[in-house]
């Protein structure tokens, strides 16, 4: 059987933890789950460090403050690879991202190298948020796809799974972006490593608890990834 983990990288979040985590080992009872936490006042990582000293299933990784969220998941999948995990799925903490999704990416990833749960390839499936923020996301992806060539609609969500062999084949330690601008990078390093990719249709629903992480810095970033990513592939540079 291939070992399998869920990477949830985590700010403020102790709340929606402590619900998900355990929906996540009543769906999959041998699913392990590695919370990367950003030293959260709230208590996020002392919580997760208390259940992790009864269930070898949960693992945590600290670090000392609000480093990004491109840099937690690149510490998770470095564990995950360290560790011997053969299947890592990445998902947010907030609910926004349906823990019973996962058995769909299971499912397609036997046949795929990377599945992406996608908001906009059956239309658009977005609940509760505000217009401006839908359409942000929205020609942001449009945006992705026209200038990288990339075949994906939703190249910045960040609900995905990954076989190894892809996170193997990326430069990890070279990762330093966050947010929209690190789901684009390593939908569109694993696209252009001649990895094949699915896109499966889910319903994406605004957090109901906590705050948003996103920013105009974020959305910058993202702007101009999209044209260094091109021409790295150009160049034939791309890590």
């Amino acid at each position: 059987m291939e070992k399998k983990i869920v990477i949830i990288p985590t700010y403020n979040e102790r709340n929606n933890i402590a619900k998900l985590i355990p929906d996540i080992i009543e769906l999959y009872p041998n699913m392990n789950i590695l919370v990367v936490d950003d030293n959260s006042p709230d208590g996020t990582g002392d919580y997760v460090e208390s259940l992790s000293q009864h269930d070898s299933r949960i693992h945590l990784i600290r670090r000392e403050g609000k480093l990004g969220l491109g840099t937690a998941y690149a510490a998770g999948f470095k564990y995950a690879l360290e560790n011997g995990f053969e299947i890592i799925v990445q998902m947010d903490a907030d609910y926004s991202h349906d823990p019973k999704v996962i058995a769909d990416f299971l499912e397609k990833i036997k046949d795929y190298d990377l599945v992406i749960g996608s908001r906009y390839v059956t239309g658009v499936n977005v609940i509760n948020w505000p217009m401006s923020r839908l359409l942000l996301s929205y020609f942001a992806n449009v945006y992705t796809r026209v200038i990288t060539g990339l075949p994906v609609k939703d190249a910045t969500g960040g609900f995905k799974c990954f076989r190894r062999k892809v996170l193997e084949s990326i430069d990890l330690g070279s990762i330093r972006s966050n947010g929209y601008a690190f789901q684009i990078e390593m939908t569109f390093k694993a696209y252009r490593k001649g990895f094949s990719i699915k896109e499966v249709p889910i319903v994406f629903v605004d957090r109901v608890e906590g705050k948003s992480k996103m920013s105009k810095k974020i959305v910058r970033e993202a702007i101009f990834m999209v044209w260094k990513l091109r021409y790295r592939s150009m160049l034939g540079i791309l890590r």
